[in-house]
């Protein structure tokens, strides 16, 4: 694969990605703005002090979330693309389309889902402020550490396919995975800080509805980035007009 074609795969990717982001901007707006306000609310109702709102939160909930999930969406799509040039032909016989969503998949699971199985998404209020930091180092290690795992784990089940075969390779490879994210959960520590009488309903609401934004922020980039990269790495054939005053051969 050249650099043109590289080049152009990267451009469709972050525009998927930039596709995706605009859906998924529209359901968190739907159903992940509920439960901010819920716990924004309860946030209020449990302390004395107020600060000064530096944005109001109606510009927050639609440019201010706009712009974060549509830059993400680029972002991601951009790096999407480019472990879809290294994948391609690389990890068997797919084709663009499947590649694509091998790639959604695999970003969806290691970036978000197994990371998220530690370290829940929370509501606003439903954790200590002085802690942030110390959450944000534990979540952006586990999402890292998640993916050094999974890359390891194609690379293994790559060389145990040629003397195993490949499906007992890739289950072999899978149990690896699991084990290691295993261990890691278990050695990890855990971060239990919501208060005992904040709001059940809306921390599950508001889980589930991060869920299903990222669920859907993927989903959309493999269909939209599959159907894009298809059509940058087929060969280019002459029109039916075209083809009909070619000559002949004898």
């Amino acid at each position: 694969m050249n650099s043109a074609t590289v080049r152009t795969l990267l451009v469709r990717g972050m525009l998927a990605g930039l596709a995706a982001g605009l859906l998924a901007f529209g359901l968190a707006y739907l159903i992940g703005e509920p439960g901010v306000n819920a716990g924004i609310a309860y946030e209020d109702a449990h302390t004395h002090e107020h600060e000064r709102e530096l944005v109001s939160r109606a510009v927050q909930s639609t440019g201010g979330l706009a712009t974060a999930v549509l830059v993400f969406g680029t972002a991601v799509g951009g790096i999407a693309a480019l472990a879809f040039c290294c994948a391609l032909g690389r990890i068997g016989r797919f084709g663009a389309r499947a590649t694509a969503a091998l790639i959604a998949v695999s970003a969806f699971v290691t970036v978000y889902l197994v990371p998220f199985l530690k370290y829940p998404a929370n509501p606003p209020g439903s954790n200590e402020p002085d802690t942030i930091g110390k959450r944000t180092a534990l979540y952006f290690g586990m999402i890292a550490l998640t993916v050094l795992v999974g890359i390891g784990a194609v690379i293994v089940g790559r060389r145990l396919a040629g003397r195993f075969g490949n499906w007992n390779a890739t289950l072999a490879a899978a149990a690896g995975f699991l084990a290691v994210i295993a261990l890691a959960m278990a050695f990890l520590p855990a971060v239990n800080e919501t208060p005992k009488d904040f709001p059940a309903t809306v921390l599950w609401q508001f889980r589930l509805a991060s869920l299903g934004i990222q669920a859907l922020l993927w989903t959309a980039f493999g269909v939209i980035f599959g159907l894009l990269a298809e059509r940058a790495l087929r060969p280019h054939l002459p029109h039916p007009g075209q083809a009909a005053e070619l000559p002949t051969p004898a």
